[in-house]
């Protein structure tokens, strides 16, 4: 999305906080250096402040409920109108999911634990693959 980002991520130690801090730290450090164009606000420390100081973490507890956030995500372009299908939108993870392609986006499938991906294997047959598209 243009101005936000959606990441469903499942660190194993499970320090989501401590894990989400890392990345806005060096991803903030690589736009910095990267991007001069973009001007920054700066705080009084000298930081920039690329990213909003907010956090959401949802626990994703069950298969229907990473389905329901992963097709969420997916939804997000369409709904906002920036595109009328969600295959469309160049920056989704939606051809990893539904037509195998690696193209922009790979995903680790493996981002649920291995005790869980026979199970979740499951709840995705079953739910259906679900696609989005602009209704007309």
């Amino acid at each position: 999305m243009p101005d936000h980002l959606h990441l469903i991520v499942n660190p194993k130690d499970g320090k989501i906080i401590e894990f989400t801090g890392q990345l806005k730290s060096i991803s903030a450090r690589t736009i910095v250096r990267d991007v001069p164009e973009i001007r920054f606000k700066v705080d009084s420390e000298g930081s920039h402040e690329v990213w909003q100081e907010s956090f959401k973490a949802i626990p994703l507890w069950s298969a229907w409920m990473i389905w329901q956030k992963i097709n969420y995500i997916h939804a997000n372009p369409v709904k906002a109108k920036l595109v009328n299908s969600a295959k469309d939108y160049p920056w989704s993870s939606f051809g990893a999911f539904y037509s195998g392609s690696e193209e922009p986006l790979k995903v680790d499938k493996e981002w649920w634990w291995e005790e869980d991906s026979e199970k979740l294997s499951k709840s995705m047959k079953e739910l259906g693959w679900r696609t989005y598209h602009k209704r007309g």
